[in-house]
């Protein structure tokens, strides 16, 4: 398998879905200018054109190296998401303030499918994390069967899920707000506050919990093999 712990495994498998620290940065930096400039200049395309300019460069330098553009695709998905949100709201006659709630809208929705989704699963105790160890291990069910497993698979899908759920509870009645009053801009400006400090530092902060409960122990992929019942007297 390769592997000989179910902690090795998650930590492999979060490490090549995240792309490591430069996968994160990709993901995170033209969203990031995105949501500043958009803020501050008040201008779709103006926030459009510098955040995917700046995507194209890590691009390039990706294409150049000859490695994966995973990441960097990713985002720019992500910005091509949000900008058409806020186009739509601005060809329906929103203003300013309107386009930039309607730019929020899908990482709301994101986040609150992602987090349900996680928890959905640890409630029917199906833990999400567990399929990534099934993916390694040849078996997408086989790790069911072993408790410790189970329980060290809910437990990092409740920390994986924590980011988006606090997302969610914060930004939602943020969104709301929004709409709901004459001047947006006030809570414009909190959801773009909320979207720096609640975006990659939240969720590097997941993953360092998560990293923590990796090193605590080490479960074996394969549960062990059930004892042979001794045979009783003839």
């Amino acid at each position: 398998m390769g592997a000989g712990s179910v902690e090795e495994v998650v930590r492999a498998q979060l490490s090549r879905a995240l792309g490591g620290r430069r996968g994160m940065l990709e993901a995170a930096v033209p969203t990031l200018a995105f949501t500043l400039i958009f803020l501050l200049a008040k201008d779709l395309r103006i926030a459009v054109s510098v955040s995917v300019a700046t995507a194209l460069i890590l691009l390039v330098v990706r294409i150049v190296q000859r490695s994966t553009v995973q990441f960097v695709l990713n985002s720019l998905v992500g910005i091509g998401i949000g900008a058409f949100f806020a186009w739509r709201s601005a060809r329906s006659g929103g203003d300013v303030d309107a386009q930039a709630l309607a730019y929020f809208l899908p990482g709301l929705i994101y986040n609150g499918a992602y987090a349900a989704l996680m928890v959905l699963s640890n409630l029917v105790r199906w833990p999400l994390v567990g399929f990534m160890v099934g993916s390694v291990a040849g078996d997408p069910t086989e790790w069911h069967r072993d408790p410790q497993v189970v329980r060290l698979c809910r437990n990092l899908t409740w920390m994986l899920a924590a980011p988006c759920v606090a997302r969610v509870l914060v930004q939602l009645p943020i969104y709301l707000a929004g709409k709901a009053a004459d001047d947006a801009g006030p809570m414009v400006a909190a959801l773009a506050a909320s979207k720096i400090v609640m975006g990659w530092p939240l969720q590097l902060l997941g993953l360092a919990g998560m990293a923590w409960l990796l090193a605590r122990n080490s479960t074996p992929v394969e549960p062990a093999e059930a004892e042979e019942p001794t045979a009783g007297p003839a």
